[in-house]
């Protein structure tokens, strides 16, 4: 099993992979740039290149960049869409500059319209980073909690969304355990884990699950509710992420764990790697 953790990028994004070395990762996710801000600092190939040179040096495989959470390629207000779409290339060639394998994104929000139409503006966009970016960075989908109008919550729609996408070599699927549980998919058994990679394989190819968000669940299932806790203190528990880590789907395809539980006084992201480590003893 690899595991990581969403690390920060203060001094620099260069700094990220030893913060991740240090806290006992094999893989790890940044940001970019800013996360709540649309201003962007320039990525100097040095920089980049340093980053390149520390990922190889700690043996840290893959760095995932998870897109900002501004960015909504769903929206129909112009403006709104227009920034999205700019913010997607930027992440796009960032993230190729990174020697970065995946960036995450989450599919967006309808606010205002509807849900066929959000499915057109997201895809319509996807195509149009592709055809501006090209490099070998796989954009993966994220499930989301499904609260309000966002897309994303189930497979099949994550699936309308890949289906429209003219180069399908350059997508792929992030599943985040809370997310799922919070938009109904049960993962505490053995037998429901099970069960949920058996439909993610049916509705979209376990080929393209490439990173497992690994958050236990501070609401219940199919609350709608996306917020995080450190494994095994939640609502999922620790047979559901021992299921998860030992799945042979998982297994065969080596799919790595990024953690983006809580920093509270219950643990940080070093009790649960080793947490993580444990389970999958």
């Amino acid at each position: 099993m690899r595991v990581g953790a969403h690390v920060s990028i203060a001094g620099g994004i260069d700094k990220a992979p030893e913060r991740a070395h240090q806290l006992g990762c094999d893989c790890l996710q940044i940001f970019s740039k800013n996360p709540r801000g649309w201003k962007v600092r320039e990525l100097s190939e040095n920089e980049a290149n340093k980053t390149q040179e520390k990922l190889k040096e700690f043996g840290l495989d893959p760095m995932v960049v998870h897109i900002t959470y501004l960015i909504n390629l769903a929206s129909p207000k112009a403006d709104l869409y227009e920034k999205s779409l700019n913010g997607l290339i930027t992440d796009l060639i960032r993230s190729g500059m990174l020697g970065a394998k995946y960036l995450v994104l989450h599919p967006g929000k309808y606010t205002g319209s509807s849900l066929k139409d959000g499915i057109k503006r997201i895809t319509e966009s996807i195509n149009i980073a592709f055809d501006k970016v090209q490099n070998d960075v796989i954009l993966l989908l994220e499930n989301v909690a499904g609260a309000g109008t966002e897309i994303g919550k189930t497979f099949e729609e994550l699936k309308e969304i890949m289906d429209l996408i003219e180069d399908r070599s350059r997508i792929g699927i992030c599943f985040d355990t809370c997310h799922g549980f919070a938009a109904g998919y049960d993962i505490r058994t053995e037998e429901t884990v099970d069960k949920v990679f058996t439909d993610l394989d049916q509705v979209i190819g376990i080929d393209k699950l490439k990173v497992i968000h690994a958050n236990d669940a501070k609401g219940g299932l199919g609350s709608n509710l996306d917020r995080h806790e450190h494994i095994g203190f939640g609502a999922i528990g620790e047979a559901g992420f021992k299921a998860m880590i030992h799945h042979p789907m998982v297994l065969k395809y080596d799919i790595p764990f990024i953690l983006e539980t809580p920093l509270d006084e219950k643990g940080d992201f070093e009790t649960n790697i080793k947490k993580m480590r444990e389970l999958a003893k």
